[in-house]
């Protein structure tokens, strides 16, 4: 499996634990020292590279599972780094990719109580509906949404907004009855059949 975006690898570390064969990507070499040190400590081992997901270093079709967690919405030309996501991603595997609702009550509660999300101040920062993200993923041969209840508590903020986004809002929130699924962002395939 592939994670763009790999960061210190936290969830990489995560999947090698499960026994995934894993590989990181990451453009910061920082990070992907980071993460050399993390796998390191625990004992486990990736192939971990410094490279830009939009031009991934990697021929197709060589991943069944990559996964881009928040960093889609980040980069400068997201489109590029889907398609190279779908490039690398074999015939029958599978894609998820975690952005922001545009169209959250997260995002309408970050306005309305001027509360800046995590990494607002970032280069580039792109919240999508998911029309436009299913849209963004459209050349993926079998797309599923499924936007993830929020809120939840948020150990970023402090002072009297953190007392009320966490006593009051997250806990009426979670009051309301519950879908019977909830996963983050999107998940995509790509069929046999697929052209890259």
């Amino acid at each position: 499996m592939l994670e763009v975006g790999c960061g210190a690898g936290t969830d990489l570390v995560r999947f090698a634990k499960g026994g995934a064969v894993v590989t990181g990507v990451d453009v910061a070499e920082s990070a992907v020292a980071l993460a050399r040190r993390n796998f390191a400590h625990h004992g486990l081992h990736a192939r971990l590279c410094v490279g830009d997901g939009e031009h991934l270093p990697f021929p197709d079709a060589s991943f069944d599972f990559v996964y881009a967690h928040g960093v889609v919405q980040y980069t400068a030309d997201d489109a590029a780094l889907v398609g190279e996501c779908r490039r690398v991603l074999a015939p029958g595997g599978t894609a998820v990719f975690q952005v922001y609702n545009r169209v959250s009550w997260l995002n309408a509660l970050s306005q309305v109580m001027h509360v800046r999300l995590e990494h607002e101040d970032a280069p580039v920062l792109k919240k999508y509906s998911p029309a436009e993200f299913r849209r963004l993923v459209g050349a993926f041969a079998d797309v599923t949404i499924v936007p993830e209840r929020f809120p939840v508590r948020s150990r970023l903020h402090g002072g009297w907004k953190g007392a009320v986004y966490n006593g009051v809002f997250v806990a009426t929130f979670n009051a309301l009855p519950r879908p019977s699924s909830a996963a983050s962002g999107g998940t995509c395939s790509r069929s046999a059949g697929d052209d890259s």
